[in-house]
């Protein structure tokens, strides 16, 4: 009979190979546990876009003019949208020109802006692609363009909030050499400030 002694413990017989491949299997586990808390952080990355507001202080007319770029996760656009349109999990430019309406309808809807509580015009621009340190988005460049000038402007965000609420929407505002910043969620869709 083989005997397992741990801890002063003596356990004898079938007991004792339960115990010892108990024992294994442990020692297993923790090591797969270990491997697995060990892995790269971009297993899974957190669903964030960016948001970049620049104020046109040069615009001699009598309207608000905000240029903006909005760098949205190609993944996360991927999962709304299908865009890996051949299925093999690489998103390509190919794909991504092919789906570049419904991007632009998709993104776009998400976002309004106000000045002095009156609807200003989102103008879409052209659309690139920006590398992420977590990997490609899609670069939506718009001009916000509001009627007169607006003393405050107010900006509604919504993006993937429906089908992923710990989305966060990354603002950064410029206007002349002051730059703000807000970090927009479902509990917090707005941002208001002076352009």
């Amino acid at each position: 009979m083989k005997s397992l002694h741990a801890r002063g413990t003596s356990i004898e017989g079938p007991l004792a190979r339960c115990t010892a491949m108990t024992w294994r299997a442990r020692v297993t586990l923790a090591a797969l546990l270990a491997g697995l808390c060990a892995a790269p952080a971009w297993a899974h990355s957190a669903s964030d876009a960016y948001l970049t507001l620049t104020a046109d202080r040069g615009a001699a007319t009598a309207r608000t003019l905000v240029h903006g770029q909005w760098d949205v996760a190609l993944r996360d656009l991927d999962f709304a949208l299908t865009l890996d349109a051949d299925g093999d999990g690489a998103i390509r430019w190919s794909e991504v020109r092919a789906r570049e309406a419904a991007i632009a309808r998709y993104v776009y809807r998400a976002l309004a802006v106000r000045g002095d509580g009156a609807a200003c015009r989102i103008v879409p621009g052209s659309q690139k692609i920006a590398e992420h340190a977590d990997g490609a988005y899609a670069a939506l460049f718009f001009d916000i363009a509001c009627d007169g000038r607006a003393s405050a402007l107010t900006l509604d965000y919504a993006l993937f909030f429906a089908i992923d609420p710990s989305h966060r929407g990354i603002v950064v505002i410029r206007t002349g050499d002051d730059v703000a910043t807000a970090l927009l969620a479902p509990e917090r869709r707005s941002v208001r400030w002076t352009p």
